[in-house]
């Protein structure tokens, strides 16, 4: 393909902006003297767990160590056995399958549907067995996934169910909240997702029982009864406390200033979301526009009956015809970073456990399918250039 004649600029997947609201309660963190967990922590979590329709918010140094407690919480309170098994989609970020494997039990592979990419229900009925003990669906690019149907087999044969959010947030799935349709939600505020704070993840859950034993095991282990259970099982100092540890729990904890910046910017997420959806609907409607006049048979993201999205990223899986290698390594080059769309078929370290072609869907976003960004520093000027780069590949001579 021939160079485009536009002048170039580059349109990141993500972006991060430091506020005056961040940068001032960063700084009233570092003027109280305390950046280990306190008031600040606090804070976001009841604010985060509030805004997601749950009484318990759990913080952690990432959506990966969030989904690990998670998955370990609920292992080692139902008594799970090594080996159990726990329904993944066979698309999605590792983490989703690393943190099963980390808790020795047995990753079980499910097809993903088409449209929100999310697990299939029809296939996550069939994958179910004696030994299965939950599932953890993932709610991709910043939508639900089908929750309704998955719940209904969850409750049907008792299983219990981890929501990987960690792409989506304040969205709804017929009219219940991201993070609270299942046992536990995760949530990651890594660099580029939507709420950004460099590090960190959460947990929402309506459980007690599951607050406090994530919390434990966060903090190495600490004893429940060492927690303070009047302030979210919070591990502040309190009279009496000493350190006594009854589980083997991890370093996950987060600071003070990781959740300073997440404070500020939860106090301005409509707005955030507002301009996700604004360019999404700029980059539906200029790129459709070009697939149709040129006849190139681009897969456009889609909403979901009842559902609403976030837009976290913009997904697109290509014809068939075009070699996205090829064309992901043209818009690279003029400057529109691309990603993959989350492979897991593809990825050496499960090739023991699955074979591609049981896998249809998740092989085609595999093969054909990327994401570039819908974030809300893009602006109509970047969105009119991504348009004008993919239109000129199709339109210059190879």
């Amino acid at each position: 393909m021939g160079h485009s004649e536009y002048a170039f600029r580059h349109v990141p997947v993500g972006s991060f902006r430091a506020t005056p609201r961040m940068k001032e309660l960063v700084e009233s963190v570092l003027d109280s003297g305390r950046i280990s967990y306190g008031a600040m922590s606090m804070a976001f979590e009841r604010m985060f767990a509030g805004q997601h329709g749950c009484p318990y918010g759990i913080l952690s140094n990432s959506g990966t160590s969030s989904l690990h407690v998670a998955v370990q919480a609920l292992k080692e309170l139902h008594g799970w056995p090594d080996g159990a098994e726990v329904l993944v989609p066979a698309s999605t970020f590792v983490a989703t399958v690393n943190v099963v494997l980390h808790n020795n039990l047995t990753p079980v592979f499910v097809d993903i549907e088409g449209v929100t990419y999310g697990m299939d229900p029809r296939e996550a009925e069939q994958k179910v067995s004696r030994d299965t003990v939950a599932m953890i669906p993932v709610h991709l690019y910043g939508q639900s996934c089908l929750m309704d149907e998955l719940l209904a087999i969850a409750a049907a044969h008792d299983l219990k169910v981890i929501e990987d959010s960690c792409e989506a947030m304040f969205v709804r799935h017929k009219g219940r909240l991201v993070g609270s349709m299942g046992d536990i939600g995760c949530f990651s505020t890594y660099n580029a997702h939507l709420i950004t704070t460099g590090v960190g993840g959460i947990a929402t859950t309506s459980s007690p029982a599951y607050a406090s034993k994530m919390r434990s095991l966060v903090n190495h282990g600490l004893d429940i009864a060492e927690l303070n259970t009047d302030a979210w099982f919070s591990p502040q100092p309190m009279p009496g406390r000493s350190f006594h540890f009854t589980h083997a729990g991890h370093s996950y904890r987060i600071t003070e200033l990781e959740a300073a910046l997440g404070v500020a910017q939860l106090e301005t997420y409509e707005e955030m979301l507002a301009l996700r959806r604004r360019n999404a609907a700029h980059l539906t409607a200029r790129l459709g526009m070009i697939a149709q006049y040129l006849g190139v048979g681009l897969v456009l993201p889609r909403v979901a009956p009842d559902n609403e999205h976030a837009w976290m990223m913009y997904p697109i899986v290509l014809p068939p015809e075009t070699n996205k290698q090829h064309f992901c390594g043209y818009l690279n080059m003029m400057g529109v970073e691309t990603r993959d769309m989350m492979p897991i078929v593809s990825q050496p370290i499960y090739q023991d456990m699955l074979r591609r072609e049981d896998y249809p869907v998740a092989d085609w976003t595999d093969q054909q399918g990327m994401y570039i960004g819908c974030h809300p520093d893009l602006t109509p000027q970047d969105i009119e250039y991504v348009a004008q780069v993919f239109e000129g590949y199709w339109r210059s001579p190879s």
